[in-house]
């Protein structure tokens, strides 16, 4: 992530420090006054919007209790704001990198070997897990890695500051407003208060869900009636497996594979004519569906030399340009991009499960 934060222009630094040397006390104060007197503003129109989501928060089933005590201690946060708005635009107009960098970058050795090591210590758990759901215990720790490098780096933002900040500077009010509605939820749900510190953004835990998400997907995989995302990576892979059986993952279909395309493959005949409901730049990367049986007509060869079963249905993806490896793509790929929607992350998540695994 680019963080750029802006730096005050050398003449006006010069022009500070003179006003401060040859001003007497009197214009020094006068001139500091517009700015107190803004910063008095910003935080009583702060003070004024947290009364707003006072109400929709009661409305949706908050204790009275809960808000009188988090309400009142919420702060903004300037540096959440900046963050956010440090995030790289994707334009339609702006060209899309080539995958095999990012690939390099974020499948290496080091997040394979951790992975390898976290796989094998949290086994027999993935295994019951997989079992119960579908989900493959290789696919877990690949989000797991990704995610949060294996619980190393969960962050350290407030949620409840963090979204408030978010929510109050206004671009995606409404996304950030229902998460924070939803984190003080949580809080008056019980959930202690180590648990409500998370990304810039409000991602919580070792899954990084989202205060909605937890609501609504986060599991007990240990039967001690709480679902501790951040302390317990038993429900932690237990929710990571939940996420994605919820987002329809197919129990023995594989995500996708590596595959050569021939020069001779007819592009324009398998373009897809589908118009998503959303990450409209992500999925006009992928072809129409066809059989494995089609693929295997227009001369697509495996490259670990395994096929499917001919009847999945798959989508291709030539993420490097044509003549490079390409993937073709299955419905549990679409589950992947459920809880990421990048085709970089999605790819990149299939791959270091594939190599988790083997």
């Amino acid at each position: 992530m680019a963080l750029r934060f802006g730096k005050y222009p050398a003449d006006g630094v010069a022009a500070s420090l003179l006003l401060a040397a040859l001003s007497p006390p009197a214009a020094l104060s006068a001139q500091q006054a517009p700015v107190a007197s803004t910063e008095q503003s910003h935080s009583h129109a702060f003070a004024q919007y947290l009364q707003t989501v006072r109400v929709r928060a009661e409305r949706e089933g908050v204790s009275k209790a809960t808000l009188d005590r988090v309400i009142p201690t919420l702060t903004y946060l300037p540096r959440v704001v900046q963050l956010d708005r440090g995030q790289p635009e994707t334009p339609g107009a702006t060209a899309i990198p080539d995958f095999e960098p990012y690939r390099r970058k974020h499948v290496d050795d080091a997040r394979i070997n951790r992975g390898r090591s976290k796989y094998t210590e949290l086994r027999p758990l993935l295994q019951r897990i997989e079992n119960e759901t579908g989900v493959p215990e290789e696919v877990m720790i690949a989000i797991y890695g990704h995610e949060t490098n294996y619980g190393a780096v969960m962050g350290n933002f407030h949620a409840p500051d963090a979204l408030a900040s978010l929510a109050f500077e206004g671009r995606r009010r409404d996304l950030f407003e229902a998460e924070l509605v939803a984190v003080l939820k949580m809080i008056d749900r019980g959930v202690p208060s180590y648990a409500i510190t998370g990304s810039w953004a409000g991602a919580l835990g070792r899954p990084q869900f989202l205060p909605s998400v937890y609501l609504r997907l986060a599991r007990d995989g240990d039967g001690d009636g709480y679902a501790d995302i951040w302390k317990s990576e038993v429900d932690a892979m237990t929710s990571i497996a939940n996420y994605l059986m919820n987002a329809g993952w197919r129990r023995n279909e594989p995500w996708g594979f590596a595959v050569n395309v021939p020069a001779s493959l007819d592009r324009n005949s398998i373009k897809s004519t589908m118009v998503p409901p959303r990450c409209a730049r992500v999925f006009a990367r992928h072809s129409r569906w066809m059989r494995i049986s089609e693929w295997k007509q227009r001369g697509i060869n495996v490259q670990n030399g395994v096929w499917p079963d001919d009847n999945m249905q798959a989508a291709l993806i030539e993420p490097d340009g044509e003549g490079q490896t390409a993937y073709l793509l299955g419905s549990n790929y679409r589950a992947i991009l459920d809880y990421n929607c990048s085709n970089f992350y999605a790819l990149s998540v299939g791959l270091l499960a594939d190599a988790v695994r083997n």
